[in-house]
């Protein structure tokens, strides 16, 4: 059997369309109870930072990744996906992961991969396969804040951190050929007199 020969019903079709309700808590508030702060991912994201069309200077980049972080947080699904893996490093901290003594937790034993999944699974969700890439950039060198975390929020800002970056030099590599496309003033063309 084919999924495409599966009845399908839309079980779910009565569901608003959008979030309803007020907001009680904000992401980045929640990243702040836990010890990490905007900066703090900046400052991280920054560590690794190479000058790139549209990103050539320190100050642009952290311009373009703080944009770009807004525009990832904006998004419940990866909010919630930040928050799963501060609850699982909550859990860890506690000793109450399932299957796992607090003592592997502790440890980050290799073969403990959830963590790692979760971690690409951001970047992924971020920007794609280019996410994946500067996840694992992350991951390896654990600059700043990343090597001061747990074994899932590493990963899980790791993930985060990989995903905006990914972004924020497609979009600024995007934005500088887009200006290199654009005409440039003729000054013999533009009624403009010399004088």
């Amino acid at each position: 059997m084919k999924l495409s020969d599966i009845d399908s019903q839309d079980l779910k079709k009565d569901q608003p369309k959008e979030l309803e309700g007020d907001i009680n808590h904000n992401i980045i508030e929640i990243l702040e109870e836990e010890g990490i702060t905007v900066d703090m991912l900046v400052d991280t994201a920054l560590e690794l930072y190479a000058p790139h069309p549209g990103l050539e200077t320190r100050e642009i980049a952290e311009e373009r990744f703080r944009r770009e972080l807004d525009i990832a947080i904006s998004d419940a699904n990866l909010c919630l996906l930040i928050y799963s893996g501060i609850l699982l490093e909550r859990e860890g901290e506690k000793g109450s992961l399932p299957n796992i003594s607090r003592s592997s937790y502790e440890k980050d034993l290799t073969f403990i991969i959830a963590d790692e999944v979760m971690g690409m699974s951001i970047a992924k969700y971020i920007s794609g396969d280019k996410g994946i890439f500067e996840f694992v950039r992350f991951d390896k060198q654990k600059p700043g804040i990343l090597s001061k975390l747990g074994p899932f929020m590493d990963d899980i800002i790791g993930g985060l951190i990989g995903g905006v970056s990914a972004n924020m030099y497609t979009r600024g590599m995007a934005e500088a050929a887009e200006n290199q496309r654009k005409p440039k003033k003729n000054l013999e063309n533009s009624g403009v007199i010399a004088g």
